[in-house]
């Protein structure tokens, strides 16, 4: 996969992507998250390393909400429906239901307004 192709799946808003590419990538964001977080927990208390850990977790999280939204976006493009309905992801309880909707739920076969094909960045039909 190109780098341009990376930053359009976790950071643009345009397009399409399937069910497959979003549980993955959504998978992949919480493994981000999970390891700054786990090095964290081993670290000694009120040491610098545990410091670093604890900002670099901050900083990946907060990475990585632009990218969930970004992702729940596209997701919600690939069936025909606004991009506005990615805050479902955010409302505790709801988000997990969301996700799982999301992963399940089959995208368009044919072109939509969104795009003609899934997995790349929006051209009109």
């Amino acid at each position: 996969m190109e780098r341009k192709q990376l930053y359009w799946l976790f950071f643009g808003f345009s397009g399409r992507v399937s069910r497959a590419p979003y549980f993955l990538a959504g998978l992949l964001l919480s493994v981000f998250q999970a390891f700054p977080l786990y090095q964290f927990t081993l670290a000694p208390e009120e040491s610098g390393v545990g410091q670093f850990w604890a900002s670099l977790f901050w900083a990946v999280f907060f990475l990585s909400v632009w990218s969930y939204v970004a992702l729940g976006v596209k997701r919600l493009h690939d069936f025909g429906k606004p991009g506005l309905f990615a805050v479902a992801l955010f409302i505790p309880m709801v988000s997990i239901l969301t996700f799982v909707v999301l992963c399940l739920y089959p995208g368009d076969a044919e072109a939509n307004e969104y795009g003609r094909d899934t997995n790349a960045p929006g051209e009109r039909p």
